[in-house]
């Protein structure tokens, strides 16, 4: 039987090496457009399209491949006597390879002036169909999409003479999640275009990026994938500078560094444990900051991950190099800062784009069996109707402290209270069962400095007796989101003690 393969493609690497193999293995090679003048001009005999349909390209290239000669050719089983008769009754000649790509929809759209017409004209129509039947009839067709397996098929055809069922199978599989990631993206284009805010069905697709050596635990797999234009300020879009590869627990605590950091505009410094702050700190200079984020807990930043929203220069590189860090997250590092660093052979470095401005995606939580999906806690102090709630109005001073802690407690698992100054945190009491249990490790750990602090909650009181340990601890402001029915009874024991509360009437459950 003679051989045909079905050449069209729009990323055109490495395709004249591998028609050329097609060729040597006695293949007649079948092109479209663009991809048969390019195998043409190097000098690869090409039959076109139309010689194979009878009919011409129409509607500027819209409609090629989509022609009963095309596909009889590809979904026809060859061992079957009516398919042959059939063939046979029409003239069509079985193809038994095709190799497609498709027109490159995902970089388009991410051009930062595309507009929907240039958009639209880029979603491949023919290639997919041509795909999705090629990989159907996989018992009988090489389908290929992907350059890195051109040596594959061609190593098999040259020793073998023929591809096996069982590369095949595993081909015609990379298709079908292929076709599928490239229908979820403009899936999610459209959807974003036609304003919908919950359709009836999500398909979402990631990209492997890295497959890891164990999860949170050795005894569990792990991999780590990315979103097609997704964030860029992402550890998905991180530059890794130096160090071991990232593990499944510092990539979540990576980005939970990150998720802090972002909230301040001056020089901020967060150190995470997993998952939670257990130091942040804000100065005139990232050194300043930093040193802030070690004094708020000395204890628990020994092997946390630290995210910097500035350069790192010498003089911070040499205090970070004094104790033993995971990671190190910055905007960049200057040529002595890598220097002093990069002694530490596994001390991972990572360069994120701070500067570059993105839409707030949405939190993808999976469960057994389903998916929640929900936006991202972004809501700020400055988007709260912020009320006082006591006879005394916080002073300057403790307002900067309570705009801190606000900022830092909608990060700290829940039941969460954050102790702060204006520059650091003093304590934090994160995923506790009550507040009042959250409340007595974040003031334990602030010890004296408590004295004068500002004390932030992520949710309501449902009791007094937050702000009676608080009080006592010294703290003399509160920032909570109030609503409960017994808000009196706080503020009263407040009044108490002449501490001021502040009520946001929004509430940070972060479980």
């Amino acid at each position: 039987m003679k051989k045909r393969a079905l050449i069209s493609v729009s990323d055109k690497t490495g395709i004249i090496e591998f028609a050329q193999g097609l060729i040597e293995a006695g293949f007649e090679i079948i092109s479209t457009g663009g991809t048969k003048k390019t195998l043409q001009d190097h000098g690869v005999d090409v039959i076109g399209i139309s010689d194979v349909t009878g009919f011409p390209e129409i509607l500027d290239g819209r409609v090629k491949t989509l022609h009963p000669n095309v596909h009889g050719a590809v979904l026809a089983k060859h061992d079957d006597k009516n398919h042959a008769a059939q063939l046979a009754e029409h003239n069509i000649e079985p193809i038994q390879l095709v190799c497609v790509n498709l027109y490159p929809f995902q970089a388009t759209i991410s051009k930062p002036e595309v507009t929907v017409e240039d958009a639209i004209e880029n979603i491949d129509i023919g290639g997919p169909t041509m795909l999705r039947s090629s990989a159907k009839n996989h018992e009988y067709v090489t389908v290929i999409v992907d350059s890195n397996d051109y040596p594959t098929v061609l190593t098999e055809l040259k020793q073998n003479g023929g591809v096996s069922k069982t590369t095949n199978r595993r081909l015609a599989a990379k298709v079908f999640r292929h076709t599928a990631a490239y229908d979820a993206v403009i899936s999610e284009y459209m959807t974003e275009l036609a304003d919908e805010e919950n359709p009836e069905s999500l398909t979402v697709t990631y990209e492997l990026k890295q497959s890891l050596r164990y999860g949170e635990n050795p005894h569990q797999k792990a991999s780590f994938y990315k979103k097609p234009l997704g964030s860029v300020f992402s550890i998905a879009n991180a530059k890794q500078l130096h160090g071991k590869e990232l593990s499944y627990n510092n990539i979540n605590d990576a980005d939970a560094a990150l998720q802090i950091v972002k909230e301040f505009d001056e020089p901020a410094a967060v150190a995470v444990k997993h998952m939670n702050p257990c130091g942040v700190g804000v100065g005139r200079t990232i050194l300043e900051a930093y040193e802030k984020a070690y004094e708020a807990d000395s204890t628990s930043i020994f092997g946390g991950i630290i995210a910097l929203n500035r350069e790192v220069d010498k003089a911070t590189a040499e205090r970070l190099h004094e104790i033993f860090l995971e990671i190190i997250i910055a905007p960049g590092f200057t040529g002595e800062a890598v220097e002093i660093l990069t002694s530490k052979k596994n001390l991972r470095l990572l360069t994120i784009e701070f500067d570059i401005a993105n839409k707030t995606e949405r939190k993808l939580t999976s469960i057994e069996g389903g998916l929640l999906i929900q936006d991202r806690d972004s809501y700020c102090l400055k988007d709260a109707e912020v009320k006082v709630a006591t006879k005394r109005e916080p002073t300057p001073a403790e307002w900067k402290a309570l705009e801190l802690g606000w900022k830092i407690v909608k990060h700290v698992k829940s039941n969460a209270i954050v102790v702060c100054d204006e520059q650091m945190t003093l304590g934090v009491g994160a995923g506790q069962m009550n507040r009042v249990g959250a409340a007595k490790i974040a003031l334990e750990q602030a010890g004296e400095r408590a004295n004068g602090s500002a004390l932030a909650s992520d949710a309501f009181f449902p009791m007094d007796d937050t702000v009676e340990a608080a009080a006592k601890a010294g703290v003399t402001a509160i920032i909570q989101p109030g609503g409960s029915v017994k808000d009196q009874d706080s503020i009263r024991k407040a009044d108490e003690y002449g501490i001021a509360m502040v009520f946001t009437g929004i509430r940070h459950f972060k479980h």
